[in-house]
């Protein structure tokens, strides 16, 4: 693991080029690396083609030769698969190679990769990411960052191109605790914030008004002020987009059913967390599952008879 190589010199294996993964490893391509991607999906591979990135034909491809090898995939299952086995990333990565999962996982999972990656000779973090697909392509990425002391700090060239920020937030499986816990309260946020603006409506506040006064007062949050559920007052969030792009809500279902799976499994009392997570576990059953999470609002605002234009049925 040389933490003296420049981009210039550095290989970078890149597997899962999607909505996330793409972004990050056209920046990291932008900046100087030679970045080796892999993706089942022509139109992600060929899309990070355009932007620099080498296309190769298979895992073990990304893997080999590679000083770094990034992963951003749905799933755990889809982790342990790319890792283990003849063609994956732990039969093929040099020895020494730094691993970076940026997927989020079950914390158990990423602890289990990090013994497997240290087995195979290779050092590994967990760093799932906050900041959505603008975050992504903007490189204003966060990361919470789980793994050794030295492994986290010869990674941070490749985090300070990917994002604005990445936090050490303890031993393996750390960087995925910390998301889990952000991404249940973000989901409490994002729902109470269309409960917020579906009231202020049936009372006869313009969504506008009701923005202006809550982004600068105590109800102030990201799910307010970047990821605003309602068009108009935040011209880049996705309710002007029909709630396209963003994080989608099959997404933040999966990430608060492994928020819910540890809150069960440690004893945490977590009323609004089990909440939120029924409410978009219903929502995901509907057509609205590949739409941004802020669509939560159309739900809410349906169920309370909302009319737009700050009137009410």
């Amino acid at each position: 693991m040389s933490t003296d190589k420049t981009p210039a010199d550095t290989t970078i294996g890149f597997v899962g080029l999607g909505h996330m993964g793409g972004p990050m490893a056209i920046n990291l391509a932008k900046a100087g690396y030679t970045v080796h991607g892999f993706d089942l999906v022509p139109e992600a591979v060929e899309k990070a083609k355009a932007e620099g990135v080498i296309p190769v034909d298979s895992v073990a491809a990304a893997a080999t030769g590679a000083d770094v090898v990034i992963t951003s995939l749905p799933n755990g299952g889809l982790v342990k698969k790319v890792y283990d086995g003849a063609e994956g990333v732990l039969a093929n990565a040099t020895k020494g190679a730094l691993l970076i999962d940026t997927s989020t996982i079950d914390v158990d999972e990423a602890r289990a990769s990090a013994t497997d990656a240290e087995a195979a000779g290779l050092t590994h973090l967990d760093a799932p990411v906050s900041g959505g697909v603008v975050g992504a392509t903007n490189g204003t990425l966060a990361f919470m960052v789980g793994g050794r002391d030295d492994v986290f700090a010869a990674a941070a060239p490749y985090f300070d191109v990917m994002g604005a920020k990445a936090v050490h937030c303890g031993a393996s499986g750390a960087g995925q605790a910390v998301k889990l816990c952000n991404n249940m309260l973000l989901a409490i946020h994002q729902i109470g914030v269309g409960e917020a603006f579906a009231l202020a409506e049936k009372l006869g506040v313009q969504d506008q008004v009701f923005y202006d006064v809550a982004s600068a007062a105590t109800g102030t949050c990201w799910a307010l002020n970047v990821n605003c559920p309602v068009p108009g007052p935040v011209p880049a969030s996705p309710a002007n987009r029909d709630y396209s792009g963003g994080f989608a809500v099959g997404l933040m279902n999966k990430d608060l059913g492994l928020a819910l799976a540890a809150v069960e499994k440690n004893g945490v009392h977590a009323e609004l967390g089990k909440a939120a997570g029924q409410i978009y576990s219903s929502l995901n059953e509907t057509d609205a599952a590949t739409k941004d999470f802020s669509v939560v609002y159309t739900q809410i605002a349906e169920k309370s008879g909302v009319v737009k234009g700050g009137s009410a049925a």
